[in-house]
């Protein structure tokens, strides 16, 4: 998305008026133990705002709308909505926490009524406030399915209606849209718009940049300290610096190359991989693209396009996490050498798949073939059948028709030589929650 169209689809301020802030917060401290997750955040929300809060996993975005939320205390500090400690506002707070917060063998009905139940809200008035907003979410056909065979995304979209039941006047989500699909995914943040135009104060947390470009204002949060805050266009333009999309031979080659020469205080200020590209920011684009050219092809790469446009959100983001001592870990991966070997070979292929669920059908008649090597990536909105097919494709379930090969083989691909060499990972954790990080690993290495 570019900054244009983001500032064009970005909330109006001008609906955003109030003498005081719906959101106070000074010098915000959360501790558990030794950990220091906040660490002195100040800051303010207007009524009618949607304020997005920005950072890494860790970062303590969760421990913010904890205590805002009234979930938990801060350990000292000041956290207040409409001018009342926000413990005291809890009834006034919908909170969308990052898991879903619904009960699957419920309906979709049951679950609003089970809500209104806990607010304290009459069930005639729970019945006509959450058909307006199943209509609103375009869910109003779906008020008997149980909660548990919903999509991803309509799940949200279930979520936030409950929350939005007892009317409150602030909304707190913790990065409500991971794992939704683009779609449902602007379908939600065009409602939250709307409902911020009506008054409703929203702060948002997400991974989603793009999502972010539509927020009043966002602040950046790391190791528990807001770094910045401002509209997204101030933040875009606060690096004061031009970018470059290069588009190069051997990719990884090229970044370690500029990233090695690049700095705040370089011709080259960061280098950012982004798919089939490399983002360079930097002050002097003609000089920048010159050096830049220069360096790759002594090195024997060919560099094959260079754009100048101006920096998004991510781009910032990235290079001031980056300022702050945050770098990617990539810790060398084991090779394997018959993968070399066997590169432009079919590791994983379908012909005519197809998968009947009933008289549902989920997969009708797909053919693909991912060679050795190759990063495949399948698209598709909540319930087209994504999962479903990798599941098949690995074995996990048989199809109604057609045919797999996997790792080579195309007959029994449930034998436990084929399942050795196929990892997968699933939409939802596998993981014991119970156990350590290294006795998670010692299990799976076992099973």
């Amino acid at each position: 998305m570019t900054s244009a169209i983001a500032d064009r689809l970005a909330p109006r301020m001008d609906a955003v008026a109030s003498d005081r802030p719906a959101v106070h917060v000074a010098d915000l401290w959360k501790r558990y133990g030794s950990v220091e997750a906040v660490r002195g955040l100040t800051f303010d929300i207007a009524q009618g705002e949607i304020f997005g809060l920005i950072g890494p996993d860790g970062a303590g975005k969760t421990s913010t709308f904890q205590v805002l939320g009234g979930v938990m205390e801060a350990t000292s500090g000041t956290a207040e909505v409409f001018g009342h400690p926000a413990r005291q506002m809890r009834s006034q707070t919908g909170y969308l926490t990052q898991t879903f917060s619904l009960y699957p063998d419920l309906t979709v009905r049951e679950n609003i009524r089970y809500i209104g139940d806990l607010r304290r809200v009459a069930h005639e008035e729970v019945d006509r406030r959450g058909l307006r907003y199943l209509r609103m979410f375009n869910m109003d056909s779906f008020t008997e399915r149980l909660a548990g065979r919903l999509s991803g995304g309509m799940k949200q979209k279930l979520a936030l209606a409950c929350a939005l039941v007892p009317e409150p006047r602030i909304l707190l989500l913790d990065e409500p849209t991971t794992g939704v699909d683009p779609v449902s995914r602007r379908e939600f943040w065009d409602t939250l718009a709307h409902l911020a135009a009506g008054g409703l104060t929203i702060l948002v947390a997400t991974p989603y940049l793009d999502e972010a470009e539509r927020c009043h204002r966002v602040a950046l949060i790391y190791e528990g300290v807001i770094h910045q805050i401002g509209t997204p266009a101030e933040l875009r333009g606060s690096l004061g610096a031009a970018r470059l999309e290069v588009r190069t031979t051997q990719l990884g080659v090229a970044e370690r190359l500029l990233s090695g020469a690049s700095g705040p205080d370089q011709l080259l200020i960061d280098v950012q991989r982004f798919g089939d590209r490399l983002d360079v920011l930097t002050r002097e684009p003609g000089r920048a693209e010159a050096a830049l050219r220069s360096q790759l092809t002594a090195s024997g790469l060919e560099v094959v396009e260079v754009q100048v446009d101006e920096p998004m959100l991510e781009n910032t983001f990235v290079a001031r996490l980056h300022a702050l001592g945050l770098r990617e870990r990539r810790p060398a991966f084991p090779g394997r050498h018959e993968h070399q070997d066997l590169r432009g070979q079919v590791a994983v292929g379908a012909t005519n798949l197809v998968k009947d669920f009933g008289s549902f059908r989920a997969v009708d008649r797909v053919s693909l073939h991912v060679r050795y090597g190759e990063v495949y990536g399948l698209l598709g909105a909540n319930g087209a059948g994504k999962t479903t097919a990798i599941k098949m494709m690995c074995g996990l379930l048989d199809p109604t028709a057609g045919s797999v090969e996997l790792a080579g083989i195309t007959g029994n691909i449930r034998a436990p030589e084929v399942r050795y060499r196929v990892g997968y990972m699933s939409q939802k954790f596998s993981l014991y929650e119970d156990l350590p990080i290294d006795e998670n690993l010692d299990f799976f290495a076992g099973v």
